[in-house]
């Protein structure tokens, strides 16, 4: 279990801690495909050849409250990173690590505004693609 600065991490992603204390995600979801390109046939339906894994994606869905560690620069972070085009080390609250990642979006909803417009609730949602490094026999994802 990562302990940070006194908070349980759920997972660290680069410069960013999911905690309780913080940006926390209530839900994740992992999507994994394969390769399985058509090869056309003369009278006969097209026969599918695996070439691979395909890409492996992640969907963080949250919510940071603005009095929490980090309030909205989390969002802004976040929003920076992926406008940054860098990937970003993956590891969870337990200490696996899932590898290079990279934000391919990020969207947020602010909501119980207070009288100056600041939101007291964040809700955002997060997605991520393994990065997918060089060479062969090479990690990278969750599995």
């Amino acid at each position: 279990m990562i302990v940070d600065a006194g908070m349980t991490i759920m997972m660290g992603l680069g410069p960013f801690r999911f905690s309780v204390a913080g940006a926390v995600y209530q839900q994740l979801t992992r999507e994994v495909t394969a390769r399985w390109p058509a090869q056309e046939r003369v009278g006969r339906r097209p026969a599918l050849q695996f070439t691979g894994p395909g890409e492996e994606r992640l969907t963080l869905e949250g919510t940071i409250y603005l009095h929490y560690t980090g309030g909205l620069d989390q969002i802004r972070g976040m929003r920076a990173q992926a406008l940054a085009g860098a990937p970003l080390m993956m590891v969870s609250g337990l200490g696996d690590v899932f590898g290079l990642w990279v934000i391919t979006a990020v969207r947020d909803t602010e909501s119980f505004l207070r009288a100056d417009g600041l939101p007291r609730r964040v809700e955002f949602t997060l997605e991520l693609s393994a990065y997918g490094p060089d060479g062969a026999g090479m990690g990278g994802g969750l599995f």
